[in-house]
């Protein structure tokens, strides 16, 4: 059993990773380089926003525990908790703006109407992706994006909210529970360009399944019914450059320095950007990673 406070907008990494460790590595692996390596790597920062804390937070950089846990333990928060002027800064450089859930609710409730009469198959099968997700408010509508405040559970108006609640509202098994909400989030797709508000993604999707589970049992649910979920989220929601469908900044820099001839009174600098790593996502039914073009187009 572990000592983890789920009744808030923002989990403690430091709580999560003195009780579950494990789980807070998968969620901070990235699935595409993990692909193309043999060395396991994890999602990186892909903004300057914490460099002053050292060089290790360079945007390049991977997100690794001891990043932010112990006296950085609370480094990463939603945008609601952050102050004005981190806010501002994020909308600037990243055009980082979060939908109100009013907003969110109204936009899914229109979606939602088209399924209305799908049976629990189809309904729990249907595919979702957020783009440019940020915290995800549009597949788990925790807290309300401008105050952090929690969202009643029969108010979440997320994709996979739904799902989870008709779940809870149809199965009674435990096996059966697991078997359903499991194949919810593996139809639950989401990208984002900066770290840590992934990683802020995937919190939310673990947190909303937490919810929803002890909402069903009154209990916690085992640590590896939580790994098995951690596990699919961390292939679901993925970092993602949308215009060019690759990793942000795994562009490489090759420079091709034309010397000075009797054409040229100076040398001539060409820079050449390789097209970066194309990422690849899980297509659940086969088992295997494809690139997101292929499986989107």
């Amino acid at each position: 059993m572990f000592d983890i406070d789920f009744s808030v907008a923002n989990i403690s990494e430091n709580s999560l990773y003195q009780f579950l460790p494990e789980i807070l590595e998968i969620l901070l692996k990235d699935r595409t380089t993990s692909f193309y390596s043999k060395k396991k790597k994890n999602i990186i920062w892909a903004n300057d926003n914490y460099i002053g804390l050292g060089k290790k937070y360079g945007e390049t950089c991977p997100i690794t525990p001891d990043l932010i846990t112990g006296n950085q333990g609370n480094l990463i928060i939603p945008r609601a908790l952050k102050s004005k002027a981190q806010q501002k800064e994020r909308t600037k450089s990243k055009a980082e703006v979060f939908t109100p859930s009013w907003i969110v609710k109204k936009q899914n409730d229109a979606l939602d109407e088209n399924f209305k009469d799908d049976d629990l198959k189809t309904y729990i099968g249907r595919t979702w992706l957020e783009i440019t997700c940020g915290e995800a408010p549009y597949l788990a509508n925790r807290y309300e994006m401008a105050t952090g405040e929690l969202i009643e559970l029969n108010e979440r108006a997320g994709f996979l909210d739904r799902k989870l609640r008709r779940i809870n509202q149809e199965i009674d098994n435990p096996k059966q529970w697991q078997y359903w909400a499991k194949k919810a989030y593996q139809a639950s797709y989401g990208f984002e360009w900066n770290g840590d508000s992934l990683l802020l993604a995937r919190e939310n999707l673990l947190l909303t399944y937490c919810d929803f589970y002890f909402d069903k049992w009154r209990c916690q649910p085992k640590f590896e019914l939580l790994q098995q979920i951690a596990q699919i989220i961390s292939y679901n929601i993925f970092q993602m450059d949308g215009l060019t469908c690759t990793i942000p900044l795994s562009q490489i820099e090759k420079i091709i320095i034309q010397p000075a001839d009797l054409f040229n009174d100076k040398e001539i600098k060409t820079v050449i950007k390789s097209a970066g790593i194309l990422v690849k996502i899980k297509d659940w039914q086969t088992g295997k990673l494809v690139n997101f073009m292929e499986i989107t187009s």
